[in-house]
Parts: structure tokens; sequence; C-alpha cells
């Protein structure tokens, strides 16, 4: 209980020896889902009336393009529903003036049966509207979520790989994923409601306006009191949640500090539990605080609010019996104005509402759409000529500069590729030997300069076609949560027969993970996810052989391997490279650090800065001065040098 005590006395707000040794943590950047709060925080809620018709037609819009059975159902049946709503009054009021009729009570009730009847039948019929419209409303919020979900994937796995480089484009993505695509269903959700809600006050109104015009100001001055107090209300509770929300933030940051698995360790090994303990004490305090003072808040809001629509009602009533005494209004009408004042009461609070959340949820979704017009400029064509293959491939003065990058990664290469070669990519880290080997994949297009395949401008064909004559095997492979099979079978998921190419064992053996394997709980039907019941792992060695795998089931007359054997034991190592040069039929381009794997390579192409600096074979590179001879000695020499001589034994 000692860190318990600790921290309560870290919780106490007098204490300042934290602030002092810094102890206290530090203020948190606003989120991604966060980013139109403060401007959202700072429009009145006039400002967001005015732009309403734009964002109802916008979501209407969206909507329509979804589903155009389920918006008309839910948008018409909540207008039907209404005309129930005025209907139902209108007989309501039928009803009033016959149970108000000077004579005897029976006759009253005599007379007044068939209004009644019709009032039920509108407000049964009103009621099965409204569900109707709910249920049309239901199904078509998760159709716009699929749809807009969709299109965002639709995009992100059709940029260019290039497109991930750059900074904006992928915090827009993150931001949009966050927030952007589920605000889409909630605008359409949120004006649904703004229809449903302004139907109601105009339904009412209308049936005021039937009954006695003259009651229709005494029914928009009762509004008044309740339609400020709602929008008070909403503004408030935003505004107070937006102040806390950095608070929240550090609360759950905290949370999952201290019941995780992965930081459970360092917790204990640190003796942290004191701290963290005391930094949530101290935050639930201030949030609990914040708790209180909202509903104080709430509370005078609320007060103030009643206090004027009971004047308002006051006056309301005032009116009323002035006009009933001068004979203007009738004792069944201005109880039936009262039946509508309620209705609209209720019906004013869901547009406030509605209009609150649609003006929010808008601006989170145009960052939706901005990123797909972003993404359609990373997208290439589709179309160009087929890519049938190639024997030679041409980099002529090709150049690639990334994003916001002062010099390019690639500098003005010129070099010429065979298939049945195996090439080399050598160099000191940064030199752009990854970027050059996906110039050569497809998988960026240059910023300047001709790439060709067999004389023909990669520009020119088809990107699909293109991408099926190629594989790569990365050093940064992803653990794809599928059976073991499904991970080598997804390199090839659309060959049309099995016959066409290695069988997913053929290309295990080839990488050597067969026998792993098949010492799996379920072969290759083991799922290889801990998250997922029965699922299982394989160490990082094992993952990078069953990545190899992968790229040999692929078939493709283009093999790019970038690290192949970063995770491999030597054996392991050795095979792999064994494997390698046995593909007669295929261009191999290797890029690895460990120099002895790449001496039979039939070209090795040096870089330096971006640059080509040296190609050759080993022995011609090796005959001459240079980077590779000078990176090659380096390695050599660790595994040349004399090791000590072993200490004599003494004989006993």
């Amino acid at each position: 209980m000692e860190d318990v005590g600790r921290a309560r006395q870290l919780a106490d707000p007098d204490e300042t020896a934290a602030d002092i040794d810094g102890s206290r943590l530090p203020e948190l950047e606003d989120p991604d889902w966060m980013r139109h709060a403060r401007e959202v925080s700072q429009t009145s809620f006039r400002a967001m009336a005015r732009r309403l018709p734009r964002l109802v037609r916008e979501a209407i819009g969206l909507a329509w393009a979804t589903s155009r059975c389920n918006t008309i159902a839910s948008i018409g049946l909540n207008i039907s529903a209404g005309v129930m709503t005025t209907f139902g009054l209108l007989a309501t009021t039928t009803v009033l003036t016959e149970l108000f009729a000077a004579r005897p009570t029976p006759d009253r009730v005599r007379a007044a049966l068939p209004a009644l009847l019709l009032a039920a039948s509108a407000l049964a019929v009103r009621g099965t509207l409204n569900i109707a419209a709910g249920w049309a409303q239901a199904r078509l919020v998760p159709q716009v979520n699929y749809r807009v979900e969709l299109g965002m994937f639709d995009a992100t796995t059709a940029v260019d790989l290039a497109a991930f480089d750059d900074a904006g484009f992928a915090e827009e993505m993150d931001r949009v994923r966050d927030r952007g695509m589920r605000e889409a269903a909630s605008i359409v959700d949120h004006t649904v409601n703004l229809v449903t809600g302004l139907v109601g006050v105009l339904a009412t109104a209308a049936a005021v306006a039937v009954i006695q015009p003259i009651l229709l100001p005494c029914l928009l001055l009762a509004t008044v009191p309740e339609a400020v107090t709602a929008v008070r209300m909403a503004r408030r509770q935003y505004l107070n949640l937006l102040a806390r929300t950095t608070r929240r933030r550090r609360m759950w940051m905290l949370a999952a500090l201290m019941a995780n698995r992965h930081t459970a360790a360092e917790i204990r090994a640190y003796q942290m539990r004191g701290f963290l303990l005391g930094e949530y004490l101290r935050i639930t305090a201030g949030e609990t605080e914040a708790d209180l003072d909202l509903a104080r808040s709430q509370a005078t809001t609320r007060m103030l609010g009643a206090s004027g629509s009971g004047l308002a009602s006051v006056a309301v009533y005032a009116v009323l019996g002035g006009l009933l005494l001068t004979g203007w209004v009738v004792l069944a009408a201005a109880a039936a104005a009262l039946l509508a004042l309620q209705a609209a009461h209720a019906s004013l609070r869901t547009m406030v509402v509605a209009t609150n959340s649609l003006y929010e949820d808008a601006l989170y979704y145009q960052d939706y759409r901005d990123f797909l017009d972003r993404a359609s400029r990373h997208t290439r064509p589709v179309g160009g000529q087929p890519a049938a293959g190639f024997d030679t491939i041409e980099f002529d003065q090709v150049s690639l500069r990334y994003p916001d990058t002062d010099n390019p990664a690639v500098d003005e290469i010129s070099l010429t590729l065979r298939r049945g070669q195996v090439i080399a990519l050598v160099g000191e880290n940064g030199c752009g030997k990854t970027t050059l080997a996906k110039l050569i994949a497809g998988l960026y297009r240059p910023t300047s300069g001709v790439i060709r395949w067999d004389g023909v401008d990669t520009s020119d064909l088809d990107p699909h076609s293109l991408g099926s004559h190629v594989a790569v095997m990365t050093q940064e492979w992803w653990k794809f949560p599928f059976t073991a099979g499904q991970n080598i079978l997804i390199g090839r998921h659309d060959r049309p027969s099995p016959g066409t190419g290695p069988s997913v064992e053929d290309a295990a053996r080839a990488a050597t993970v067969h026998e792993i394997v098949l010492g799996l709980p379920h072969g290759y039907n083991t799922l290889l996810d801990r998250e997922y019941k029965d699922g299982h792992d394989l160490s990082g060695g094992q993952w990078q052989r069953l990545v190899a795998a992968r790229s040999l089931y692929r078939d493709a007359r283009l093999l790019v391997c970038d690290e192949p054997s970063a995770a491999l034991d030597a054996r392991a190592e050795h095979a792999m490279f064994q494997q390698l040069r046995r593909q007669p039929d295929k261009l191999i381009v290797l890029i690895t650090h460990r120099l002895a794997n790449i001496r039979h390579a039939d070209k090795i192409f040096v870089m330096r800065e971006g640059r080509l600096v040296q190609q050759g074979n080993h022995d011609e590179l090796m005959a001459r001065d240079g980077l590779y001879r000078e990176l090659f000695d380096l390695q050599a020499t660790g595994y040349l040098a004399k090791s000590s001589p072993a200490p004599a034994t003494q004989t006993p």
C-alpha cells in the first residue's frame, strides 16, 4: 500500500515536487480527430444555421448516391409522419370541441367519437411511419459507411508507393481514417434527424394555423426560450468536453500503460507503479471536478431556461385567456394549441442537436473528400500497352527526388539489366540502393529520365500488367494474420491454375521453410497471429523464410531481394543464396551488406550519394581501388584476423 499512499500524496493539489522535478506529464498535441474542434467552438450557432442548406444538400446527395430507395423512404416517411401529426392535432381539436359543447355528456361523447377514432388512427399511423422511417434510416447508415470505406481503401490501394513518402499525404490519410470516414454516415444520420425535427415543428405550426391562425404567434413565443436553452446547453456541453479532451487523453494513455502486457516488465523493473498511479489520481481528481462544474453549469442553464419558459408560458396563457374572454378563440382551440406546444418543444430540441452535430461532422467529411482528390493525383491512369515481360531493362539518366528533400535519392543513373542475370546493388546506408531497386521493380516512377522494358517506356505500359512480372522480397515484411499457406499463396493469389507455376509446397521447400511449417500445430492451415484463437507465431528468421517462399511462389521474371537474409542464421542464409542463383530465367536484383553473398553476381553496381560510381563483377572491382574494394576488405578483415593462441594447459 506504500505506492498507493505515495500516489495519493502526488495527487494532492498542493504538491509541488512533481512540478519541480519535471515528473508531471507535458501537454499533448491535439489529435487528428480534433482537427476542427477549435473551429467549431469559435463558430456561432447562427453561422452554423446559415450553412445548413448547403450541408443538407451534400448529405442528401451522398445518401442518394448510396441508396435512393432508403433515402426516399427515410425522408418521405418522416414527412408523412409530420402530416399525420397535423391530422392528429386537427382531429384532437374536433374531439375537444365536441366534448366542450353545451350538450348532455352522452351526446358529447357520441359526437366526439368519430373525431377520436380519427385522432387515434392518425397517431397510430404516425407511430408506424416513424418506425418505418427509423428502419430505413438504420439501413441507410451502414450502407453509407461501407460506400465511404470502400472509396477510401480503393484510393489507398491504388496510389503510387511514392504517395506514402509524402508526409502530408500520410498525415491526411491517418486523419481521414480516424474520423473523416465515420462522419460521412453521421452527416446523413443528423440530416435525417434535422429533417425530422423541422417537419415536426412545421406540422404543429400548420395545425395551429388551421385551428386558429391568431394562435400561431403564441406558439412561436413559447418556443423561443426552449430554443435558446437547447442551443446554450448543446454549446456549453461541447465546449466543456473540448476543454477536457487533453486530460481525458492523458487518462487513456496512463490506463493503457498500467494494463498492458508490453509495458508490464519495465513498469516493474523501474518501480513506476507509484508514479503512474499518482498521475492517474491527480488527473481523475481534475476530471471529477470538471464533471461537477458541468453539472452545476447545466443546472443553472436549465433553471434559467425553465424560468424563461415559465414566463413565456404565463404570457401565452395570458394571451389565450384574453382571446378566450374576447371570443377570438374557443376553449378547444386553446387546448389544442397547448398540445401543439409540447410537440414543438421536442421537435425543436431534435433540430438544435442535429444542427450542431451536422456542422461539425461536415467539416471532417470534407477532409475525406479532399483526401480522395489528393489520392487521385497520386494514382496512375488505367490502361496502356500490356507488358508481355522483358529481356532487357534500361535506365536512361533516371533520377528520383523524394518530396520535401533537397538532394535526389537517385541521381542520373544509366544502366542496362538483362533477364538471366544476378545483379547486386552495393553501397553505404542512404546511398540510394533501395530506391533504385524500387525503380527497377516499377514501384516508383522517376522524376526525370526514362525506364524502358525492351525499348518501351514503362510509363506507356499498363501498371497492373507490368507489376505482374515483378516480385519483391523486402527486409521490412509484414506479418499478415493469415494461415501459413495463405501467407505464401498471396504471392500470386490470382494464379489461374495450379499447373502454371510452383505450388505452395514447392515454394516453401525452395525457401527452406517447408519443414518449419509442417512442425506447426496445423501445418499450412496454422493461423500466424497470436491475437486470434489457436493462433501461432514464428521467429524473425522463420518469418523471413516464409516471405521468401511468397516471393518464389509469385514466379515473376524480375525478383528484387532487399536484404533477404537479414534475420537468417548462417546455414539458412547460405541455402537462400544458393536457391537465388538457381533462377536462370529471371533477373535477380540483390541488396545486401554481406558482400560475401554477392561474389558470384554477374554484375555489381556500387552507389554513393545516389550516383553510380562503379560497376563490374567481383574480380573486376577488386582489381582496382574504389569503394567496393574498401567495403569488402573491411568485412573480410573480421574473418581473416588471426585468433590469439589458446593458453597452454598445465599438466598436473
